[in-house]
């Protein structure tokens, strides 16, 4: 396949994978369709400890640690549970009162 990327012509060849007709299939919107199976899995690179300017780096990124969940006891998500409940109660007592004062003229 012949492309052109800024003003530069270069062949490109995409690879071929092997694939299967899988069992399942079906229409949707009036087109048929079918899942395809990989005859061979792809292969993994090879992890690369790589450096650039001094700076080294890896080819395959490490995920981030997952965090520990915090263990809180019933007794403080209730405390907090209640607290919150307070506060939207004082919000929406505040909001209603800003309102009702601006329908009289006050503010």
């Amino acid at each position: 396949m012949k492309l052109r990327y800024r003003g530069i012509e270069y062949d490109y060849n995409p690879p071929a994978v092997a694939v299967s007709e899988g069992e399942v299939a079906g229409k949707y919107r009036g087109l048929d369709w079918r899942f395809h199976n990989l005859e061979k899995p792809p292969t993994l690179q090879p992890r690369l400890n790589l450096t650039y300017r001094g700076v080294k780096y890896s080819n395959q990124p490490v995920s981030a640690p997952t965090p520990k969940p915090e263990t809180t006891s019933v007794a403080e998500r209730a405390r907090w549970l209640a607290i919150n409940q307070e506060k939207a109660a004082r919000n929406r007592q505040a909001s209603m009162l800003h309102r009702s004062s601006e329908e009289i003229g006050l503010a």
